[in-house]
Parts: structure tokens; sequence; C-alpha cells
């Protein structure tokens, strides 16, 4: 899934994967998303990698993070609280 010998920055394609996974409803709005430690574990990339990538979501506006709760898919702009 995750191509390190790619062009394409680790961060970059971590985020896609995550964006690909809330498009297919895998993770829905309103819950969190896996932690840096699970996406550490799961894509093989470095801590700094996987919080570039929530802060790539963040600005896409796929993600919100809650201080000292975590990082949440975005709720749908009909749905939001």
């Amino acid at each position: 899934m995750i191509d390190h010998e790619g062009p394409t920055p680790l961060y970059v394609q971590v985020a896609e994967a995550i964006q690909a996974r809330i498009e297919a409803g895998d993770l829905l709005p309103n819950r969190p998303i896996p932690s840096e430690n699970q996406l550490v574990q799961e894509y093989g990339v470095a801590r700094g990698t996987a919080r570039k990538a929530i802060q790539l979501l963040r600005e896409r506006g796929m993600v919100v993070t809650v201080v000292g709760r975590g990082t949440y898919v975005a709720g749908t702009s009909s749905g939001q609280a």
C-alpha cells in the first residue's frame, strides 16, 4: 500500500490511504481515526511522518483534532455538530 521507494512523500501516501478509508466509509464521521502510534505500526513509517499525514488531512478538512481527545473524521456539512 505504501511505496517506501517511490517519488511521492510517505506522509502524502499515508494521508491518501486514510482519506480513501474515510471516503469508503471505513472511518465514519465524528469517530476517531487511528492514533499516530497505530499509523506508525500499520504503515511502517516514523512518528513524524504519521503526524505530518494527520496535519495534511486537517488542512484538507478531512479530520479535526480535539486537544486531549484525539483526531476525528470531520462531520458532514449537513450533520456536523
